[in-house]
């Protein structure tokens, strides 16, 4: 029997395209989940408070979170205390305002990997800014140049 040739030669060329795992990402992708309007957003040196639910991007598996010590985490942020896509990611942001962060490896691990997360992994972290260390959380409407007051 006679295959025809064409079609089996796109189907190997296409074949590990979709077999392919997510492709990786380059940059860090900053999303906005629940934005908060305020004058005092988190900069570098703020000691700051954040919940956060950290996923593998390849799998979603999760490798940790704050909720399960049931206490956000605390650390300065731009101090290299965390993995860089931290320090970057969570930079502008007001208290109670929410993020998803998707940190490529060069970002996060690297090619070392870290506990339950391999190396070369792309993460995925769900944030909250619970606080910062001198701030007070400002009340709906109390921020300057809010919508009440245009």
């Amino acid at each position: 029997m006679h295959l025809p040739t064409l079609p089996l030669l796109l189907l190997a060329a296409i074949l590990p395209l979709a077999l392919a795992d997510t492709p990786p990402v380059e940059e860090l992708k900053i999303e906005t989940t629940f934005p908060v309007t305020c004058t005092r957003k988190s900069a570098a040196g703020d000691s700051i408070e954040v919940h956060y639910r950290g996923t593998l991007a390849s799998t979603g598996a999760e490798f940790d979170a704050s909720h399960n010590r049931g206490a956000p985490f605390a650390f300065k942020l731009g101090a290299k205390q965390v993995i860089q896509g931290w320090d970057q990611g969570l930079q502008g942001m007001c208290i109670g305002e929410k993020r998803t962060l998707t940190i490529p490896p060069h970002l996060g691990y690297g090619e070392r990997g870290m506990g339950p997360i391999p190396p070369g992994s792309t993460l995925v972290f769900e944030t909250e800014l619970m606080g910062i260390q001198g701030v007070e959380r400002e009340a709906p409407g109390e921020e300057k140049g809010s919508y009440d007051e245009l």
